[in-house]
């Protein structure tokens, strides 16, 4: 006669008993060792219950009662809305786990990224959740290791863009210049008389000169990107900027422009001098150039300091102003001009960028045609750059 036995209400024999033991202790040993912090959330009463490893990633005691705390009170505003639309697949049993990627609140009042993974355990007849258990992994370090990656990613084709469009310009403009000279020297063989050739002569010394000075532009390019490390110093912006309006003198009065310096006095910045002469000279020089013909130039220099120790400086004016929609993409392009001036090369802004972002900062450009244009600085007056 056979016996139905119940496993689940039978005693274990001693040998079984040591190794659910085993077991126990193995699962514990990996937990405490791979960082993983263990929770439990119990549906009905909305409260999660933490190990002490999750308690301790958090900052806390294993004595500290965390479940009083509401849950979604610790997580960053930010990664909410995706961390409840991933748990609320996983309630609506679309999804067999539920795994986010998300910053928690700490208790020294810190952010810290966790990788929470989990799962419905116990349901009602209705198929609502009871009960949900889950993982707490610190993730910290490899979002960190990761947005470094990403910024240098960044960089490299970013400098990658630069090259390639360099060297497009270099292509370019030398095939011109080759183009030009052998044309005119095949009209100068071709030539019946002195006349004719004095006057090309004079087209090749033109042309010849416009090399030069293109070579000049695209060297000094070279030499500013080449430069790994430039000397700074804590330079005060107002100073620099009255010095740079000295050496604008002539031609502030030749358009009888007005030109406000209102930088706060007692703003320094650790930078390059001539590079921040370059910029504020190239920005002010633009400003001049491209002035309103039925109005007198006003070019405004403000500034404004964050808590953070973030710098924005504005360089307004009442310009003729440039139609970014169309050329909004090309803006600090190399060789780029938007208003058919003669004279124009299109390299100040190119450069006025590079040395902003060499320095640690950052350029954007707002501009309305017939209003005008601001161009608008950042920079970090607390860090000083590698």
């Amino acid at each position: 006669m056979k016996r139905n036995i119940n496993l689940k209400s039978a005693p274990l024999k001693e040998p079984e008993k040591q190794n659910s033991l085993l077991e126990s202790f193995k699962y514990q040993f990996v937990l405490d060792n791979s960082n993983i912090g263990v929770w439990e959330w119990d549906a009905i009463s909305d409260k999660v219950y933490y190990s002490k490893l999750a308690k301790y990633n958090l900052g806390y005691s294993d004595f500290e009662d965390l479940s009083e705390d509401h849950w979604n009170n610790r997580v960053h505003p930010e990664d909410f809305p995706s961390l409840k639309e991933r748990l609320t697949k996983h309630i609506d049993k679309q999804t067999p786990l539920y795994k986010s990627e998300h910053r928690l609140l700490c208790k020294d009042g810190s952010y810290k990224w966790f990788l929470d993974c989990g799962k419905i355990i116990e349901r009602d007849a209705s198929g609502n959740p009871k009960r949900g258990i889950g993982t707490l992994t610190d993730i910290t370090e490899s979002k960190e290791n990761e947005k470094v990656l990403i910024n240098n990613l960044d960089i490299i084709t970013n400098q990658n863009q630069k090259l390639t469009n360099f060297a497009h310009i270099v292509t370019h403009n030398l095939k011109e210049y080759a183009g030009n000279f052998e044309s005119l020297l095949q009209f100068y063989d071709e030539a019946e008389n002195d006349l004719e050739k004095n006057e090309l002569i004079d087209h090749l010394k033109t042309v010849s000169k416009s090399l030069s000075k293109t070579i000049s532009s695209l060297n000094e390019i070279v030499l500013k990107q080449s430069m790994k490390k430039i000397e700074r110093s804590h330079l005060n912006i107002y100073n620099q900027i009255e010095d740079t309006i000295k050496i604008l003198d002539l031609e502030i009065q030749e358009k009888q422009a007005v030109i406000n310096n209102n930088i706060n006095k007692n703003i320094t910045i650790y930078a390059n001098s001539a590079y921040l002469e370059s910029i504020i000279q190239n920005l002010a020089t633009n400003a001049l150039k491209y002035s309103h013909p039925q109005r007198t130039p006003i070019i405004s220099i403000d500034s404004h300091i964050f808590d953070d120790g973030l710098l924005m400086i504005t360089v307004t004016d009442n310009g003729i102003g440039i139609d970014l929609e169309k050329h909004g993409k090309d803006i600090f392009g190399l060789y780029r001009t938007f208003h058919g001036n003669e004279n124009a090369e299109g390299v100040g802004l190119y450069l006025t960028k590079t040395q902003i972002e060499t320095l640690g900062g950052n350029i954007t450009v707002k501009s309305i045609v017939n209003v005008g244009t601001t161009f608008t600085i950042t920079m970090d007056t607390k860090r000083k750059p590698a």
